[in-house]
């Protein structure tokens, strides 16, 4: 082999892309862009507001849908579910899914057991519905939300219910104590600017602490249940009885003016026929009398066996008797 051929040839080596300052501020630009977009918009639910902050302090209260806002953090939003009804539960936590069933419920005894207004014990559990109606106040004016409504919401409670005997509290003035609860908590609510309006305040159970307190008031459950039955029964019959007494003592009223109304002109027929029999003997007095004479002997001799002489006859043959009569 010559050396020519010997000759070792160079080696080309291949070239990467060339990176120029142009294409790299072009990419910086499109990535700022892109993250500038990225932060500038956001999308606020059909049951949400949002309260947007600028360098962070309050600048708008933004509805739903498509919003704007300044990017890299110079504006930040918080959505509030303001159009979404919430549920807290006292003395009990629910598992269920709507978070105030009874059933399989954990009890919270430091919540529910109060003291009455007779000095008597029970236990009361209820729930507290709420709706956010100033997402900006929700936000920036209570620090503790839910702490604050559990503790303005079970002072409000201990106080109706300390102010009554635990009777009403069980039996007939729950809706009292419900709509002056209501009331009481919003009156607080607002005044707190806590930017909340209570929808409802709806008792579950109230009971007798357990035991033999427990056992007596159920007693006196069954006791008033047992005397309402009877009155509800007296008040049917009552209702049954009357009308019909009602109604035969008309009876008797109708009857007994027939009566009378028919012994009236009777009475008055007979005057009436006498008066015209004395009338007519009156203007014929002989013929009259005659004929009530003749009147009443035919009624005194009628079917007798009474035979009618004559004065004047001397010789009188009784035939009527020769056939055996008597």
């Amino acid at each position: 082999m010559s050396e020519e051929e010997m000759e070792v040839k160079p080696v080309r080596r291949r070239r990467g892309f060339p990176l120029s300052p142009k294409i790299i501020i072009i990419v910086l630009i499109a990535a700022f862009l892109i993250f500038a977009a990225a932060s500038s918009f956001f999308v606020v639910d059909q049951t949400e507001q949002a309260v947007v902050l600028r360098l962070g302090s309050y600048n708008r209260t933004v509805g739903p849908g498509l919003q704007t806002r300044l990017p890299f953090g110079l504006e930040t939003s918080y959505t509030v579910p303001t159009q979404m009804v919430q549920t807290m539960t006292f003395g009990y936590r629910a598992t269920d899914s709507t978070g105030t069933g009874l059933t399989g419920a954990r009890a919270y005894d430091d919540e529910s057991v109060m003291l009455t207004g007779d000095l008597n014990i029970v236990d009361v559990e209820w729930i507290v519905q709420y709706r956010i109606n100033d997402p900006r106040k929700w936000l920036f004016n209570v620090e503790d939300k839910e702490t604050t409504i559990r503790d303005i919401s079970q002072s409000v409670m201990n106080a109706l219910v300390g102010d009554l005997p635990i009777l009403s509290v069980m039996t007939d003035l729950r809706t009292t104590i419900e709509v002056e609860a209501q009331q009481k908590m919003q009156e607080i609510f607002d005044g707190y600017d806590f930017g909340i309006e209570v929808v409802t305040v709806k008792l579950q159970n109230i009971v007798p602490p357990e035991g033999e307190v427990q056992d007596a008031f159920e007693d006196v459950n069954k006791a008033i249940q047992d005397m309402n039955k009877s009155i509800n029964e007296g008040k049917e019959y009552y209702n049954t009885a009357i009308p019909e007494a009602q109604g035969e003592a008309s009876r008797i009223v109708l009857q007994a003016e027939g009566y009378a109304s028919e012994r009236v002109n009777t009475a008055r027929g007979d005057v009436e026929a006498f008066n015209a029999m004395r009338q007519s003997y009156a203007e014929n007095e002989d013929i009259t009398r005659t004929r009530m004479y003749l009147e009443t002997m035919t009624d005194v001799l009628e079917g007798g066996n009474v035979t009618i002489v004559d004065p004047s006859v001397d010789n009188f043959l009784p035939v009527q008797s020769i056939g055996g009569a008597k």
